[in-house]
């Protein structure tokens, strides 16, 4: 029964690491012909400039995405008396609130030029860029709730990246400034966003405005926490560091991609599943997924870590020569992924659970411990002091919440079901 019931947990997270390994690939296309384009300070002008446009969206996301799955995965589909639709009241406030710091961004911007080394010009593009970022990763999210991977899989795994690497070769052949770059890594979010709300037209529930934000507000301020803390490091280090070595970073360090779309991947396959056992009390069920799962992240992400670790002074330099220096780096990124991966998807399963306050604790103290190493290790260290840093907020991130499921459930990352998934793998 057990192997049975894997089969079809292996199709959703083949169908997730399929998305996860196309995204990986095509942000690492968009690195790749960056650096090798631009001059390293250029080069970092632009990486600091869309990972602020992603910071800035996952904080104007209010975390709606995992609100959508939860009640779209966990939630009777018979409409609610005095509801109203799920998608209205989940993106009522995304909208709003996307305007307002959009708005923000266009008439103050410019002033934090200077200090992040993002080029006054290209802040107007990051005002008009966000709400399209925001809610496109809204609607997609939505569509994984109603129990599907393949709007996920075609419009995050294939149609944004891919159009990304394509409009960014065209504008680099060119010869286009920043300004424009950004624009055309921003621009492929309106087309994947219209077809997911296309994919959802008619397909949604109704839900009460409380009841919906409830579950979700608490988890919204951990949502925006996570976003800064994924890349916090890279606007650090161009603001106390400079452009140059932010390129660098963001060379050294974007194989991470690889371990957190693989997780994100099957993150995706997995949330619903695991919403519909917390909900039943079925902590069996629930056991199942989760071991089955981290067997499947180590055993897709560890060959990678280990790989890089002993490669890595020699893949660096396809970024360029000046590139090889972030070897110290990519040492610390392996290890700090692998301790990761062997943590399994702890925040998802804390948050399927319900417990989204520690959620919320667990990625302040994160982010805070990030920030501290951060500005202590970068001015000294350069790149490598925010790989310390950032080392240092991923291992409490992961460890946190792994002893918190522990002592709740007795929920652990390996057991039967780890050799099951393994044996399911080996036959695959």
């Amino acid at each position: 029964m057990t192997r049975r019931r894997d089969l079809p947990l292996a199709r959703k997270s083949a169908a997730g690491l399929l998305c996860a390994a196309t995204g990986a690939g095509a942000q690492f296309l968009v690195v790749l012909v960056v650096t090798r384009s631009l001059a390293p300070a250029h080069a970092g002008a632009f990486f600091a400039a869309t990972a602020l446009c992603l910071m800035l969206a996952g904080i104007i996301r209010l975390d709606t995405g995992n609100g959508l799955v939860y009640f779209l995965a966990g939630a009777p589909r018979e409409p609610e008396p005095a509801g109203r639709p799920v998608l209205l009241v989940a993106l009522a406030p995304v909208t709003a609130l996307s305007l307002v710091i959009a708005a923000a961004v266009a008439v103050f911007g410019h002033r934090l030029a200077p200090v992040i080394g993002v080029p006054a010009s290209v802040w107007p593009v990051l005002a008009a860029a966000l709400p399209a970022v925001a809610i496109a990763d809204v609607l997609i999210a939505a569509t994984r709730g109603l129990g599907s991977m393949r709007p996920t899989l075609f419009l995050t795994g294939v149609a944004q990246p891919l159009g990304q690497v394509a409009l960014l070769s065209t504008g680099l052949l060119a010869g286009a400034p920043v300004p424009v770059l950004t624009a055309a890594w921003a621009l492929p979010a309106l087309p994947v966003g219209a077809v997911a709300a296309r994919w959802l037209r008619g397909r949604t529930p109704t839900v009460h405005w409380g009841r919906f934000w409830r579950y979700t507000a608490p988890r919204s301020a951990a949502a925006a926490i996570q976003a800064v803390f994924q890349r916090l490091d890279i606007v650090i280090v161009a603001a106390l560091a400079g452009p140059a070595p932010a390129a660098v970073y963001t060379a050294a360090t974007r194989f991470k991609v690889v371990g957190q779309l693989a997780g994100q991947g099957l993150a995706q396959a997995v949330q619903p599943g695991l919403v519909r056992a917390l909900a039943r009390g079925d902590l069996g069920r629930a056991r199942e997924l989760y071991q089955t799962a981290t067997m499947w992240l180590v055993m897709v992400t560890w060959p990678v870590w280990l790989g890089y670790a002993a490669l890595a002074p020699w893949l660096l330099q396809i970024f360029g020569a000046s590139y090889s220096r972030g070897t110290s780096v990519a040492l610390v990124l392996s290890a700090t992924m692998m301790v990761a991966s062997a943590c399994g998807m702890v925040d998802v399963l804390l948050i399927a659970s319900g417990h989204t306050t520690a959620s919320l604790v667990n990625a302040a103290c994160a982010v805070a411990v990030t920030i501290v190493l951060d500005v202590l290790l970068v001015p000294v260290h350069g790149a490598l002091g925010a790989a310390l840093g950032w080392s240092g907020g991923v291992l409490l991130k992961n460890l946190l919440p792994l002893v918190q499921i522990s002592r709740r459930y007795g929920l652990r990352p390996f057991g039967r079901h780890s050799m099951a998934a393994f044996g399911l793998r080996v036959a695959a």
